[in-house]
């Protein structure tokens, strides 16, 4: 499909991993990519519209109320109609994490529709090639090799802000928003774009299974008038992309530096808990966080010595009544300047989704490009910061869940 078939497309990310994730997914089928850290100016938005296949803004919306979410989010789908678009993606997490407090989707609906007209809005949350899938409107969500539905699966229907308690992902959203929310189911595929452009419901939640299925809602979607606004996983921006291929991919599979791993983690889910277990067993520091501010000098001390470091998140406790994340992620970003300016280390892992946002924004990161993609949905990206020396490290931004036990320690050994 030609430029000028395709259009415009864009996406705003509700977290950075997240939004990491929907570059890869562009990347994969062959789409030229760019994402910003925040809202560029309108000059440079547009520039890179014009020189990319499609443009990302990451953003921080899954964690913020309602309020907060419009403040956040409306400026980004404001800049984006400006570049009269194809289609607009607002990139959620394949499990659906929100609330009527937290997150929205039932808000992200009701802006999305006042910023780009009263046109339904597909939802596709399903993401195969990472264990979730969509049946019948029902959500599953792999873990450890077992498929549970959403409100069973042990990491997310014991979520600290979200916990998933309903499956059924229309009803799930509904809870959000006044306005009607339905869903199509993949036995109706063959006529979908019609059904979606006769839907009587706001919002509608779509079925997938299969990277077919994901496809079929990515052509059905081409088929709708301009333009599309539309709230999906990384699926749905496979599927977006693989009904129009670019390119050969050429994402790299190594990356540019050496040295020791800095892995800075606000998650508390078991996984990372195994993680940062295996980088111990393999002789790496692995500690809490002392939030008072004195975890830099052993820390440094081992990068200097050739030794990984990772500095969890258990048993932290914030000064005073200050909220745990914001701690973290202050003092993350604090400690990973002052490895960087030491020279003991340019690579780093943030753990946490939540954590990743506001410890990239702290950095004063302005863009982010794929420095490699060497296995699964890990990416190693590149952060862009003009002249700092934050400029050139290579981040790791990496959701609660994701990664083998061994990701710390296979990460390590990556080498040129």
């Amino acid at each position: 499909m030609s430029d000028e078939q395709r259009g415009v497309v864009a996406f705003y990310g509700d977290d950075f991993t997240g939004s990491v994730d929907a570059l890869l997914q562009f990347a994969r089928r062959g789409w030229s990519g760019r994402l910003f850290t925040t809202l560029p100016d309108a000059e440079a938005l547009r520039r890179a519209a014009s020189e990319v296949d499609v443009v990302g803004v990451a953003g921080i919306s899954r964690s913020l109320d309602p309020a907060a979410m419009d403040a956040e989010l409306r400026p980004v789908l404001e800049a984006f109609a400006d570049l009269d678009p194809r289609l607009v993606q607002y990139k959620a997490c394949s499990t659906a994490d929100s609330s009527p407090s937290v997150g929205s989707l039932g808000r992200v609906i009701e802006i999305g529709r006042e910023v780009f007209g009263d046109r339904v809005v597909p939802m596709l949350f399903a993401q195969p090639d990472f264990g979730r899938y969509t049946l019948f409107g029902q959500h599953f969500a792999a873990e450890r090799g077992t498929v549970y539905r959403l409100d069973r699966q042990p990491t997310m229907s014991q979520h600290p802000s979200t916990p998933m308690t309903e499956a059924e992902l229309a009803v799930h959203i509904g809870r959000q928003t006044d306005a009607p929310i339905g869903a199509v189911s993949m036995l109706a595929y063959d006529d979908l774009a019609r059904r979606l452009r006769e839907a009587t419901s706001t919002g509608i939640v779509l079925d997938a299974l299969t990277d077919d299925h994901l496809e079929a809602v990515g052509r059905a979607l081409g088929e709708l008038p301009s333009p599309v606004f539309a709230i999906g996983s990384g699926g749905l921006s496979h599927g977006i992309a693989a009904a129009a291929p670019g390119d050969a991919p050429t994402i790299p599979e190594a990356t540019a530096t050496r040295g020791p791993v800095l892995v800075v983690s606000g998650s508390r889910s078991a996984q990372t808990r195994r993680q940062a277990d295996a980088a111990a067993a393999a002789g790496w520091l692995v500690r809490p966080w002392a939030l008072d501010g004195s975890s830099s000098p052993d820390v440094l001390e081992a990068l200097r010595a050739g030794r990984g470091v990772v500095l969890t998140s258990d048993d932290a406790d914030a000064p005073g009544d200050r909220p745990i994340l914001e701690a973290i992620a202050d003092a993350a970003a604090s400690l990973v300047r002052e490895a960087v300016a030491a020279g003991a280390t340019r690579r780093v892992i943030v753990c946490g989704g939540d954590t990743s946002s506001r410890v990239t924004r702290l950095l004063g990161v302005d863009a982010l490009s794929i420095a490699a993609n060497p296995w699964g949905n890990v990416v190693i990206l590149r952060a862009h910061s003009g002249g700092s020396r934050i400029d050139g490290l290579e981040l790791l931004l990496k959701g609660g869940q994701v990664g083998a036990d061994s990701l710390f320690v296979d990460v390590a050994a990556l080498a040129p």
